[in-house]
């Protein structure tokens, strides 16, 4: 979704491919042998495999609601609060909605509790302005808000239960923008001969 979110506020259009990761297309694997989504063809050829190199490349081409530009913060400092949103919460957010396929260790903090860890400190930061880095959105807010909402979603009582109320203002905040709408529309998966999707759409 972060990649999507990324191609719409740089208003860099691209041909869209919707995978089933079950079924994946040769195409997919011949371009990409590691087979997972999102991947990225630019126009000179380069082959990009992670969702956040596919944000920060149609940015640094066209940045125009200054996500890369932060009022509050530097560009390095929203790279390192996503790195930590990538690496550890991420882990913990598997961990969490996926139990069965991970053994937990007894007496050891559970994966919701330390995903809640780095929840709470996002709700701080929250507390001293709209979103993660001044007063309107960056590079970290969108990148970010995916997995946070994934994280909502494994039990959603008790995440409106927790005493977060700047980070649930802001994923409620992000959820009702006409951005995520568009990154959220469902698109049948391709084939070869599949009309071409234009991605975000006129």
């Amino acid at each position: 979704m972060r990649a999507r979110l990324a191609l719409i506020a740089s208003g860099e259009r691209c041909e869209l491919r919707e995978v089933v990761l079950r079924d994946k297309p040769a195409a997919l694997l011949a371009t990409s042998p590691k087979g997972t989504v999102p991947v990225l063809v630019t126009p000179d050829g380069a082959v990009i495999e992670h969702s956040l190199d596919v944000m920060l490349w149609a940015l640094r081409r066209n940045d125009p609601w200054g996500w890369l530009a932060p009022e509050s913060a530097s560009l390095d400092d929203l790279l390192a609060l996503v790195t930590g949103c990538d690496g550890d919460f991420k882990t913990q957010l598997d961990r969490y909605k996926y139990p069965d396929r991970f053994v937990l260790v007894e007496g050891e903090p559970t994966p919701r509790d330390r995903g809640a860890a780095f929840l709470a400190m996002l709700d701080a930061r929250l507390a001293a302005s709209t979103h993660l880095a001044g007063e309107r959105p960056s590079l970290a807010d969108a990148a970010l808000m995916p997995f946070v909402r994934q994280f909502s979603m494994v039990e959603p009582h008790w995440f409106a239960a927790q005493h977060w109320p700047h980070l649930q203002a802001w994923l409620v905040g992000w959820t009702g923008t006409a951005a995520f709408a568009t990154a959220m529309h469902k698109y049948a998966a391709w084939a070869p001969g599949c009309p071409l999707v234009e991605f975000p759409a006129l």
